[in-house]
């Protein structure tokens, strides 16, 4: 059976753009919530109370991630390095902070940091298809390309 983005390209679009809306959208409430909600300082503390390495340099950076990187993914800006960006952050969440806790998010487990994680590289491998910023300057370039 083959995919359905096979024989309907905008339904592979579609798809990735409900993607970046959803991953993108949380990362960006997550870093929000650490910047506006707790604070730089309360979140500096946080980690520091969890074992993160280097909080006075990781809050900040995480912040940036999570905040600016969402932005960018319910874009479709920058998904290859954004992308990979976000799921190293992830991925640095689950074993420093969740993992102890098991999967489910509720009992403060890697579930959400996984799902959010794994779209994330989804996203930096694949694109986030023609109805994001890269998608449109990919398919401009390949216009110009074509007409020379």
């Amino acid at each position: 059976m083959r995919p359905l983005s096979a024989s309907t390209p905008l339904a592979a679009d579609v798809s990735l753009l409900l993607l970046r809306l959803v991953v993108g959208g949380v990362m960006v409430a997550h870093g929000a919530q650490k910047l506006f909600d707790q604070g730089l300082e309360a979140t500096v503390g946080g980690f520091a109370g969890m074992g993160v390495p280097l909080p006075e340099v990781l809050a900040p950076f995480v912040i940036g991630v999570e905040l600016l990187g969402g932005v960018l993914i319910v874009l479709g800006a920058a998904l290859p390095i954004v992308g990979v960006l976000v799921a190293v952050d992830m991925l640095v969440a689950a074993l420093l902070v969740h993992a102890p806790f098991g999967v489910f998010a509720g009992d403060g487990g890697w579930e959400l940091v996984a799902a959010l994680g794994a779209g994330a590289l989804a996203l930096a491998v694949v694109g986030g298809g023609r109805l994001g910023i890269d998608g449109a300057l990919s398919g401009r370039s390949r216009r110009r390309v074509a007409a020379a």
